[in-house]
């Protein structure tokens, strides 16, 4: 039997474990600061490795010089990223829709506990990750980052801490370190970000002119240059303001990496169109093509064409064997010589597709019509061309679902939609991440996604800070902004909801849901596209501080302790507590049954089951045992003595020998 630890992976153990992998001879053991052995890396040796060869490695020591990018703080938010954390997340099935069938999840909370909590569920498994995170223009961005630390006294004074102490920092240009608080929360967020998507994973960043050239510095730190995509320029209005004398701005920029850059062709729009393409391009080298016979349309008449020079001005086209026409088609091959476009192999594998080839006159010009073109690869500029929306569309699209506009700045769901649409996804299952989700847009991009035929599909994985609307407001630099945060309240208000954006973002997801509904049944599509998500609240553990340090107690305080659970727990609770530390998704079915009188978790049938009932009787855990799970998880209590829990572990050898057993 395995005690859970209860914790978010540590990202300083994973390396750890890969050091270990590349050089098991630098590991060893050392004494923790709880008295007991645990594996570590012998540094000296380590380094002696690496710079055994150091005139071939270049190895860099502390006093040489080297480029890299610094700021105050960069090393706390290294160390912030490396640290677990003992939180969990509860689900709210009584928030959600289709709880028992979605496979979307809506995560309320910060993104850096989020990502912290995800990492061994999701880790490699993410395709595409957008985000629209704060520009730092200044008292926009409030997250309990332990890096932000100025201005304290002054925060004490003002009241900026929240319910847990922790102080709620804000970014204000009157900090001394207001783009190294930036980087900081960046910095953190995409190392862990970085984790979670796949090999051929990609990462969308929105960004405006003030942090470009700091968040460029760090993507290629965190990601490596060499995996750097592009800026795209995302035409996000079509009525600049005249704010400067300078340059009217209309554009925004959107950073792109992938996690391994490789040969994988990006997708942009696919003509749809029918048009013919002609084969001849003056740049190629002369070779020869032979069209098959009753493969090539024509407009000539029936009859012999003879062998010879054929052509236009632009283009030297020569017949190499006499050929024929009846009926349209060219009934004999058609053997020419120019300067072409395809190769022979090309141009048998697309008449093999479908392709129509034509050569409508005597010229001997040869064209092409495909039944589908492959999409093209997107240019950096976006913008209607591509069919992306601007900013003012964006919001007007929200008054599909409210009677007045209630977020400002929201992306249009086109822009969302145009970039995930990048990776070739419509063959396996798709991951998309926002953790910035504010208003929600990229759920309803995916769900538009998953209109399309499709043989699997997309889900997402949204996470937004529940920042309080009240405080928003405050911070509105225009009438404009602040008469839009006002009908933000109204609506929180008269619907007797929480005032902060989450609230906001889930109703907006909610009543998108139901107009996407509507238009697939009006176009009577057989395949409906998932609407529901399942939402989750960071909280702190479900385990008493007892759990994580029963040696600091002694016998006599531990009496008081009969469990090690919070009490306002509730079984779901505890059951996705062990989810996400058992590395599962968060997204698989479950079943709650009643066995002789106690309620019976299964998760994906018999991936886990889970009993947190306590003293249960020896019948159940039969029962449990006799269906082979993979996993099960009890409690400390489950067990009447440590007798109990010797005889339950010997059932469980006998019935189901492959079950690992984990306890709280």
């Amino acid at each position: 039997m395995e005690k859970l630890k209860m914790e978010s992976v540590s990202i300083a153990e994973d390396s750890l474990n890969k050091i270990a992998e590349l050089f098991p001879n630098v590991v060893t053991e050392s004494m923790g600061k709880d008295g007991q052995l645990h594996k570590a890396i012998d540094f000296d040796k380590l380094k002696f490795l690496l710079t055994a060869n150091q005139a071939e490695m270049g190895v860099v020591y502390d006093d040489d010089e080297r480029y890299e990018l610094t700021w105050v703080g960069k090393k706390q938010a290294i160390r912030e990223v490396a640290h677990p954390i003992r939180k969990t997340l509860r689900p709210c099935p009584e928030e959600s829709r289709n709880w028992e069938q979605t496979q979307n999840l809506y995560i309320e909370g910060d993104n850096l506990d989020a990502m912290k909590l995800l990492k061994k569920s999701y880790a490699g498994k993410v395709d595409v990750i957008y985000i629209d995170p704060p520009y730092n223009t200044g008292k926009d961005f409030i997250f309990n980052d332990t890096f932000a630390l100025s201005q304290e006294e002054s925060d004490e004074k003002q009241g900026r801490y929240n319910e847990e102490g922790q102080r709620l920092f804000q970014n204000t240009e009157a900090n001394g370190k207001f783009h190294s608080d930036w980087c900081s929360m960046m910095y953190a967020r995409l190392m862990l970000a970085r984790t979670l998507l796949n090999d051929n994973g990609i990462i969308f960043i929105s960004i405006d002119d003030h942090e470009l050239a700091n968040l460029i510095k760090i993507g290629n730190e965190v990601f490596n240059a060499s995996n750097f995509i592009d800026v795209f320029n995302w035409a996000k209005t079509e009525t600049p303001e005249n704010l400067s004398k300078k340059s009217k701005q209309i554009i925004e920029y959107i950073v792109c990496y992938q996690k391994k850059k490789n040969d994988m062709k990006f997708q942009g729009l696919k003509k749809e169109s029918v048009s013919s393409n002609g084969l001849l391009n003056q740049p190629n080298s002369v070779g020869i093509l032979t069209f098959p016979a009753n493969k090539v349309v024509t407009s000539i008449p029936d009859g012999v064409i003879k062998a010879g020079m054929y052509g236009t001005d632009a283009y030297d086209v020569e017949l190499l064997e006499d050929t024929t026409v009846r009926g349209g088609l060219f009934t004999a091959p058609v053997k020419l010589k120019a300067k072409f476009k395809w190769s022979q192999a090309n141009l048998d594998k697309e008449i093999q597709k479908g392709t129509t080839i034509k050569i409508p006159t005597l010229k001997l010009s040869p064209s092409y019509e495909k039944l589908e073109y492959d999409p093209e690869v997107p240019p950096n500029l976006i913008n209607h061309k591509v069919g992306v929306e601007t900013n003012e569309q964006a919001g007007n699209h929200q008054l599909q679902f409210f009677d007045k506009k209630v977020f400002n700045f929201p992306k249009p769901v086109s822009l969302i939609q145009y970039l995930c649409e990048f990776i070739d996804t419509k063959n396996k299952d798709c991951i998309v991440m926002d953790f910035f989700s504010g208003s929600g847009t990229t759920a309803e991009a995916v769900m538009r996604m998953n209109m399309k035929p499709r043989k699997n599909k997309v889900k997402y994985i949204l996470v937004q800070l529940p920042e309080d609307v009240t405080e928003t407001i405050k911070k509105a630099k225009t009438p404009s902004e602040k008469e839009i945060m006002q009908n933000a309240i109204d609506f929180l208000t008269e619907n007797h909801k929480a005032l902060n954006i989450c609230e906001l973002s889930k109703e907006r997801i909610r009543r998108a849901g139901d107009t996407i509904e509507a238009e697939c049944n009006q176009r009577k599509l057989k395949d409906l596209p998932d609407i529901g998500f399942r939402v989750f609240r960071i909280a702190d553990s479900n385990m008493k501080d007892v759990y994580y340090s029963a040696k600091e107690y002694s016998q006599s305080d531990l009496f008081y302790f009969t469990d090690n659970i919070k009490e306002d727990r509730t079984g779901l609770d505890l059951l996705y507590g062990c989810l996400t530390n058992l590395g599962l998704s968060l997204s698989l079915p479950h079943d709650e049954e009643d066995i002789n009188g106690y309620t019976v978790y299964s998760v994906d049938k018999t991936e886990l089951m889970a009993c947190f009932a306590e003293q249960i009787p020896e019948k159940v855990f039969r029962e449990i045992a006799g269906r082979q799970p993979r996993r099960v998880v009890f409690r400390d209590a489950s067990f009447r003595d440590s007798a109990d829990r010797i005889n339950i572990d010997e059932i469980f050898k006998t019935l189901s020998p492959g079950t690992t057993i984990e306890i709280l």
